[in-house]
């Protein structure tokens, strides 16, 4: 292999186009597209050295194909196959990964106990969903109502406050919901109004398509997930990019919605 076949290999297995390629290294799509036809026969070096910082590989790896161990160790089996699970993921699951090792990091350095870590984590989010009390009326269960609202339009941050307890049809379409949040702004129109009681399931992930609240570097959204964007129902409001924000977590999947009364 050349370094032109590393750098392709490297394309492929992190999913990265030529036109985004481009964008990364700040090189003319036209004069990248030279290089890995191998047209450009010396190419810049500071082409090379941007290739390399954008695919997170060195210089030397790409041109000799030595790999460079910092670390002065070789890697276990179990470090290889994390490492080629993390090269299989988009760009937003490796931005986690990043973000919860670099958590993790923080938390042993700081020696803090996984228990206490998590109890943070769950205050800054969303106050601890306590047991629905039990209802009094047939037909009916209980859930916490968030008076801050999350918003479908500029971000509010979600923090802890005082919730309310309202009654809710218990039924097949609303027995997953954990708790309830309240919209504001238009972004999610035409379905999803100003004013409208979201019914939300207590969760850390939802699947591409599906509806949730999102926390971006403390600000909470609800959006539909697209993989590496949160997008908007109304076309009028373009879609978040994920790879945007230092820190992305999803804390819940909308399951339902009670309208404005």
């Amino acid at each position: 292999m050349d370094y032109i076949d590393r750098i392709k290999q490297i394309k492929n297995e992190k999913k990265i186009t030529n036109e985004k390629l481009s964008s990364l290294t700040g090189i003319p799509l036209g004069t990248l597209s030279k290089i890995l036809a191998g047209i450009s026969d010396s190419p810049k070096l500071s082409n090379i050295v941007a290739i390399a910082d954008a695919l997170g590989c060195t210089v030397d790896y790409l041109v000799s194909g030595t790999c460079q161990n910092t670390n002065n160790c070789t890697l276990s089996a179990d470090e290889m196959s994390l490492v080629e699970e993390y090269r299989s993921l988009d760009g937003f699951g490796q931005e986690l990964v990043r973000l919860v090792v670099a958590k993790e990091s923080q938390r042993v350095g700081a020696g803090v106990s996984p228990e206490l870590s998590n109890e943070r984590k769950t205050a800054k989010i969303l106050s601890p969903i306590p047991s629905p009390k039990e209802s009094t009326r047939i037909g009916k269960r209980s859930i916490l109502l968030y008076d801050l609202p999350v918003s479908a339009g500029p971000g509010v941050y979600l923090d802890d406050t005082t919730a309310d307890t309202i009654n809710v049809p218990d039924n097949d379409k609303t027995k997953t919901a954990d708790y309830a949040l309240r919209i504001k702004g238009n972004s999610m129109e035409p379905k999803y109004h100003d004013g409208d009681i979201l019914l939300v399931e207590n969760t850390d992930s939802v699947d591409v398509g599906e509806l949730g609240i999102f926390i971006l570097d403390g600000n909470g959204y609800f959006k539909k997930y697209g993989g590496d964007t949160l997008i908007s129902l109304n076309p009028e409001y373009g879609d978040i990019l994920l790879r945007e924000y230092a820190e992305a977590v999803c804390c819940g999947r909308v399951v339902g919605r009670l309208k404005k009364k």
